[in-house]
């Protein structure tokens, strides 16, 4: 038994445009934003989704909403995976981005996420963040993947062979993802794009990401 989940990046935030922090918080989605969802609704149009998720948070429900209205199918309503959302910032939640990762990483020489994950990983750096935070309540990698594998767990329970799912989550976890599945795949130089589209193939055992970040008009969907 296998099937297709097509993960997408939500549309350009507030918080986004402002780079700052933006995990559990949430804000709405700029101009831009709703072009970036209207945009990953064309590229995904031909395709029939048996089921869709979300996360819990605003920026991916209105995402959903325009992958939907731009859609040649009649398509299920979406439902709510919160194991699939953006990763916890705690302390840091809304503050300025290079700001942030500047203080978590200043301690082992990194002074911008870039050179954090670079020198460590996205992984160390979900501890790094969290031993940084004076509350403790950031995620840490295993916090941050025992959510994540329980999303797996309900897609995996829910979905039939052939299935073709659309999965509306967000940067980090995106990414994640993908260091985890596919570490050929330069994440570190490669952020998802807002609306990009990453496709993957599941199974009982394994995740085979077949592209990462497409969000181009000449790139394949």
């Amino acid at each position: 038994m296998s099937f297709t989940v097509y993960f997408v990046r939500h549309g350009q935030t507030l918080l986004n445009k402002f780079r700052r922090m933006q995990g559990w918080c949430d804000s709405p989605l700029t101009e831009k934003g709703i072009n970036d969802a209207i945009s990953a609704g064309k590229h995904l149009q031909n395709l029939k989704f048996t089921n869709i998720y979300r996360s819990d948070m605003t920026r991916t429900a209105r995402t959903c909403k325009y992958i939907i209205q731009a859609s040649q199918h009649q398509l299920p309503q979406p439902k709510v995976l919160q194991n699939f959302r953006e990763q916890g910032y705690g302390y840091f939640e809304g503050n300025d981005s290079g700001q942030t990762w500047f203080m978590v990483g200043a301690p082992y020489n990194c002074q911008s996420y870039r050179q954090l994950i670079s020198k460590y990983s996205i992984k160390a750096s979900r501890d790094l963040m969290k031993e940084a935070d004076p509350f403790k309540v950031a995620e840490n990698d295993q916090e941050f993947w025992q959510r994540i594998n329980g999303g797996f767990e309900a897609l995996r329970q829910n979905q039939q062979n052939g299935d073709q799912v659309l999965v509306v989550s967000h940067g980090t976890t995106i990414r994640s993802l993908v260091e985890r599945f596919a570490p050929q795949i330069n994440v570190i130089d490669e952020s998802p794009e807002n609306g990009s589209v990453t496709k993957m193939i599941i199974d009982e055992n394994q995740v085979n990401v077949v592209y990462y970040n497409h969000y181009l008009d000449e790139q394949e969907y």
